[in-house]
């Protein structure tokens, strides 16, 4: 199987994004796949969560400047240890590159040029934690991936922003690439009350098609799993469980 590239996306924060994409490279690490997981967030929080100390190294945002101005892009790929993943980390720098890449040729595809080095050809999966926008940056992340998972937080005003996500998906597979598909609407933070069933009935009338089969549970492990450094997958705990079935149900999506 050639790699795949995966963009973890939702133009709403605080709905797991960076938690899924952490959590689900660490379990497809788990069962043998090579991983690199690519932060695409100005925040910085996927670097942070896998231990990131900037000692001058390239990051994301000095590989996209390089291939916007023609240049020979940097190996800025490190590896994590501890969860088993190579990793391009981000800074608070990366917020300048709307700036840049507005003045760019062909602007919506400086990451594919990123992601089509070499260096990245050895990879089973590429996963890409967006930040929170429908911005260039998520064309960006769009135009070179093959698939998207949205994450979705179970709570109040949750459904509204699907239908923007959903739509931009649409407009980027039908213009710049056609690969392009929606691997599923993930629920997370789900918790036993009645604002919860009720947005997932909802989701299961409006989205059965696109509504994964795995959910995630809502809990403060994961909060301490980033704390700690270390993958929910890499311990006993019901959401490391739950991460390994959305790795099972992705390589489904791929057929291994």
């Amino acid at each position: 199987m050639s790699k795949k590239i995966i963009a973890v996306a939702n133009q709403k924060g605080g709905v797991g994004k960076t938690t899924t994409t952490v959590n689900l490279g660490a379990a497809l690490a788990l069962i043998g796949k090579k991983v690199c997981l690519i932060d695409l967030d100005t925040q910085a929080n996927m670097s942070a969560y896998l231990g990131y100390e900037d000692n001058g190294s390239p990051n994301i945002n000095d590989m996209m400047i390089t291939a916007v101005r023609g240049g020979e892009v940097p190996d800025g790929i490190l590896h994590n240890e501890k969860n088993n993943v190579d990793y391009v980390p981000s800074d608070i720098n990366l917020s300048s590159a709307d700036f840049y890449l507005s003045q760019a040729l062909a602007r919506e595809s400086v990451l594919k040029r990123v992601l089509s080095a070499d260096r990245f050809a050895e990879y089973d999966y590429i996963i890409i934690d967006c930040l929170a926008s429908l911005g260039i940056l998520a064309m960006n992340a769009f135009t070179v991936a093959d698939g998207v998972i949205i994450p979705v937080q179970t709570q109040k005003f949750a459904l509204d922003v699907l239908e923007g996500i959903t739509d931009v998906i649409k407009q980027i597979k039908g213009t710049v690439n056609p690969k392009l598909e929606i691997i599923g609407i993930l629920p997370t933070m789900l918790t036993n009350t009645v604002m919860t069933r009720e947005i997932m009935n909802t989701l299961s009338e409006q989205y059965s098609e696109l509504l994964m089969k795995t959910h995630i549970s809502h809990s403060v492990e994961a909060a301490y799993s980033a704390q700690k450094q270390t993958s929910l997958c890499l311990g006993n705990s019901k959401l490391g469980e739950e991460y390994k079935a959305l790795a099972t149900e992705v390589l489904m999506w791929y057929g291994g």
